[in-house]
């Protein structure tokens, strides 16, 4: 009867320092950012410890300097395309800092209380909140029980002594606006995603006010529930069934792309691909696949997780609590109506 192979024994920082005749502080320290060492000597530990196949616990190590190099990225609405970029990118500029990150996802079923102990559990250094709804427990939890960093990512605070990072979208709303003005559209609407708490984006809010400085009243809003392409296309057809032709919205700002692309889905499925212009907002990929060819305003991403990744870790490196960075405005084609 064949035998299972024996397990082989992890290697330990004793076995580094009894390999090399040196003692275990020597070891921790070479693995140890800022440590007294000599240069030639850090540098033969590492070596020897990769040959024996030995890593420092970090684990072990977060006991001792009550820092887990953990950051917890709390979301919601995984639906949505840009989150995806937008994980991609906040990992990766974490991962290159020496940082891990934990994913905590409150959507749906997902009961908030269950993430929050989670974090609470692994001690995390700082919460990066990308998701819609602030829970007052993730804010309790991060501010008034562990003192722990928050802030928030591509949405707007309506809180003022939680420090937000996004894409001025006030501005955004008001440069789209003109947009639609200078193409001469009248009935113009806007699509919003899911209700939120505690954040807000902005982006209605200068849309409608540029709009109505120009004495054009917005039309309507249209609700999705979720940021997902089929929630974007049941909302727009929704109008299209309920209104009379000649009072239909001529322009339709969607809060996301994925929402835009729902709702060109929505007029190619009622056979009236062109008879409304429509612009998106985060430019992702399928934003510029043929068809849709969609007109929409890029958010910065990558300066948008530096500097929220900075007020996280290296606090006292930023000059303002909150920032509100300018984005690009990407003519395509779909805010012109060609039917």
């Amino acid at each position: 009867m064949a035998t299972e192979p024996a397990r082989k024994k992890k290697i330990t920082a004793t076995d580094v320092a009894v390999h090399l005749g040196v003692s275990k502080w020597t070891v921790s320290r070479a693995f140890t950012d800022g440590a007294s060492i000599a240069p030639e000597v850090r540098a033969r530990v590492r070596e020897v410890a990769a040959e024996l196949g030995y890593a420092p616990n970090l684990l072990a190590r977060s006991l001792s300097t009550r820092r887990t190099k953990l950051v917890a990225l709390v979301v919601d609405e995984l639906d949505n395309p840009n989150m995806l970029s937008l994980l991609n990118e906040a990992t990766r500029q974490l991962q290159a800092r020496g940082y891990s990150a934990l994913l905590l996802n409150q959507s749906g079923e997902h009961e908030p209380g269950a993430a929050l102990r989670l974090a609470d559990q692994f001690q995390v250094d700082g919460i990066m909140f990308m998701g819609t709804t602030l829970d007052h427990q993730l804010i309790e939890l991060a501010q008034k029980i562990k003192h722990i960093p928050l802030v928030v990512m591509s949405r707007h605070s309506a809180q003022q002594d939680i420090p937000c990072v996004t894409t001025d979208g006030h501005a955004a709303g008001a440069e789209i606006a003109d947009l639609f003005l200078a193409q001469g559209y009248r009935r113009i609407g806007y699509m919003s995603g899911p209700d939120s708490e505690r954040t807000e984006l902005r982006r209605q809010d200068g849309f409608r006010e540029r709009l109505a400085s120009q004495g054009v009243p917005m039309a309507c809003t249209l609700s999705a529930p979720h940021y997902s392409r089929l929630d974007g296309l049941q909302a727009l057809l929704t109008h299209l069934q309920s209104t009379p032709r000649a009072a239909r919205l001529e322009a339709l700002f969607c809060e996301s792309d994925i929402l835009a692309i729902g709702a060109m889905d929505a007029l190619a499925q009622s056979g009236q691909t062109g008879r409304m212009a429509i612009v998106g907002f985060d430019d992702i990929e399928m934003a510029a696949a043929p068809p849709y060819e969609l007109t929409t305003f890029r958010q910065p991403l990558s300066h948008l997780v530096t500097e929220a990744i900075l007020r996280l870790v290296e606090p006292d490196s930023v000059a303002t609590p909150s920032l509100w960075a300018p984005g690009t405005l990407v003519l395509r084609n779909s805010h012109r109506r060609t039917g």
